[in-house]
């Protein structure tokens, strides 16, 4: 009689841990960062030919950057993170100036935050709208 117990205790064990392995490979989107699975350091790392650009509002953005840009402003919120990580504040970037990057480099699809000058868009009685294109 025991040997049925125990094989329905390993059988029930056995579906628990599918159930969450399933729940587990659905759900992953959630467990993931702003750059999904991608390391925010290493994608920081990605952005060195920016570095210059980053740091000096006059600089010239090297067209290897704009490059790089072009691919990294697809996903507003990993880029944030990126200019926002350690990696970043090590290199001297300094996330007001980087984000006029992707508008130097003339990229025409930016996110809506990188288009506008605060100057676009007043509203009455808060002051205007600040946007990192008019810091």
């Amino acid at each position: 009689m025991e040997t049925p117990v125990k094989y329905m205790c390993v059988l029930m064990f056995l579906v628990s841990m599918t159930i969450a392995g399933l729940n587990g490979v659905v759900g992953t989107g959630y467990y993931y960062g702003p750059c999904g699975k991608h390391d925010i350091e290493k994608e920081a790392e990605k952005l060195e030919p920016c570095t210059y650009a980053a740091q000096h509002w006059r600089a010239p953005v090297p067209e290897r950057c704009c490059t790089v840009m072009e691919k990294k402003v697809k996903n507003p919120a990993c880029l944030c993170a990126v200019l926002f990580s350690q990696t970043a504040y090590n290199a001297g970037v300094r996330p007001k100036i980087a984000v006029t990057i992707p508008r130097r480099c003339n990229i025409a699809d930016r996110p809506l935050s990188l288009w506008f000058n605060s100057e676009d868009f007043p509203l009455r009685g808060i002051g205007s709208i600040r946007t990192l294109d008019s810091l």
